[in-house]
C-alpha cells in the first residue's frame, strides 16, 4: 500500500508549550505517529482551538490534502472536525462508555460522529449487533491475527528469564489487567490447585494493583514488548481468558483468542460472547465461569493425550483469518464507499449549476 499513515495520539495535557512532534517508528514503513502536546496553562476553552491549530500545522508541512480520517475514539471529533477529509471511517473498536472511568460526554461524541461518518466498522459480532440500528453503512471484523508471529510458539523451546524458574503447569494471560479482570475467580482458581501456576503479563490499568491476588502460584510478570509474546505463550500449558462477565465486557472480542490458538494453546475463557460464538460453539475454547468449572475444564485438556483433532479444527479456522484478509474486506467498503460519496457529490453539483 502506497497511502501515507499518520496515526494522531491522544493529546498529551502536561507540557510547558503547545507543540506537536512527529516520528517515524519504521523507515521502511508509510507509517507516521503524531503526538499533539498542549500546556497545562491552556484553558480547557482554548484547548480543542490549540489542538486544531497544530493538527493544521502538521498537515500543511506534511502536504497532506487528499485525506481520510479514521477515527477509534468520537473524543478526537472536537479537535477535527474543521477539517474537510474525502471520507470518514469510524472504527469502533469497544463500546468506551461501558468501561470504568469514560471521558465526559463519550456518547453524546460518538452520536455526532456516527451522524457524519460514511462508514462505521465494529470490533465483533455483538458490537455491530448492539450498533446496527445506528448507521446505514455498518458491518463488523471480528478479531483478526498475524498467524506467522503467534505460531512461532508451537516450535520454541526456550523460555523467557523471568519465566523459566516457573514450575508447571502453567496457565497464562496476556493482555491489559484492568476492570475487566476477573480477580475473585483468578484468587479462587489458584486456591483450589496451589499446584498449578498463574501467569499474567500486562500493564495493572484502573484497578489497584494492591487488590489483585497475591499467592506463591500466581506470577505478575508486566508488561512485555508485542514481539515476544510467542516466547511466553509457548511454555504455558493453558491459556486462559478470566473475564469477567459485565458491561465492559458485554462486547468485546479479544484479540488474543486467536492468538492463543495460533500458537497451539488449549484456552479456556469465561462465557464472554464473541467468544462463545464462535470459538466455544465450534470446540475450539473451553468455556467455564466458576472456578471449579475452569478446573475441571483443564483436568480434561491436560488429561487429553491426543489434541491431533483438535488442531486440525483450529488450522482449519484459522486458516481463513489475517489481518491481510480483514484489510482487503475494509478497503473494498472504503473504495465502495468513496464511489457512492462521490457519484452524490457529482449528482449535487449538478442540482446547482
Amino acid at each position: 500500500m502506497n497511502n501515507r499513515v499518520f496515526v494522531i495520539e491522544e493529546p498529551v495535557i502536561e507540557a510547558h508549550s503547545d507543540f506537536y512532534e512527529i516520528t517515524q517508528p519504521d523507515e521502511n514503513a508509510n507509517l507516521w505517529v503524531v503526538a499533539l502536546h498542549v500546556s497545562k496553562e491552556t484553558s480547557a476553552e482554548k484547548r480543542n482551538h490549540i489542538l486544531k491549530a497544530l493538527i493544521d500545522s502538521c498537515m500543511f508541512s506534511n502536504k497532506i490534502d487528499q485525506y481520510i480520517l479514521w477515527y477509534y475514539s468520537p473524543m478526537a471529533l472536537p479537535y477535527s472536525n474543521h477539517l474537510y477529509p474525502s471520507l470518514i471511517v469510524y472504527d469502533c473498536m469497544d463500546e468506551l462508555s461501558a468501561f470504568k472511568c469514560p471521558p465526559e460526554g463519550i456518547k453524546e461524541k460518538e452520536e455526532e460522529l456516527l451522524a457524519v461518518a460514511d462508514l462505521v466498522f465494529t470490533g465483533g459480532n455483538s458490537l455491530y449487533k448492539a450498533k446496527k440500528h445506528l448507521h446505514r453503512n455498518i458491518h463488523p471484523f471480528p478479531s483478526s491475527i498475524d498467524k506467522s508471529h503467534f505460531v512461532k510458539a508451537r516450535v520454541l523451546k526456550e523460555d523467557p528469564e523471568d519465566q523459566a524458574d516457573i514450575p508447571h503447569p502453567r496457565f497464562g494471560f496476556y493482555g491489559v489487567i484492568d476492570e475487566r479482570f476477573n480477580i475473585d475467580l483468578v484468587d479462587k482458581l489458584s486456591g483450589l490447585r496451589p499446584d498449578w501456576h498463574f501467569v499474567f503479563i500486562g500493564p495493572v490499568t484502573k484497578i489497584n494493583p494492591a487488590k489483585l491476588p497475591q499467592k506463591e502460584n500466581i506470577h505478575y510478570l508486566g508488561s512485555k514488548n508485542y514481539k515476544y509474546l510467542p516466547c511466553y505463550l509457548s511454555g504455558w500449558e493453558v491459556a486462559i481468558l478470566p473475564f469477567q462477565l459485565n458491561e465492559s465486557t458485554r462486547y468485546i472480542s479479544p484479540t488474543k483468542t486467536p492468538e492463543y490458538l495460533a500458537g497451539g494453546k488449549p484456552v479456556i475463557s469465561t462465557s464472554i460472547a464473541d467468544v462463545v460464538s464462535p470459538y466455544g460453539k465450534k470446540g475450539l475454547v473451553h468455556i467455564a465461569d466458576t472456578a471449579e468449572e475452569f478446573v475441571a475444564e483443564a483436568e480434561k485438556i491436560m488429561n487429553t493425550e491426543d489434541n491431533s483433532e483438535w488442531s486440525k479444527k483450529v488450522d482449519e479456522f484459522l486458516a481463513d483469518i489475517s489481518w491481510n484478509k480483514t484489510w482487503h474486506r475494509m478497503s473494498g467498503l472504503i473504495d465502495e464507499a468513496l464511489e457512492r460519496k462521490a457519484v452524490i457529490n457529482n449528482n449535487k453539483s449538478k442540482v446547482y449549476v
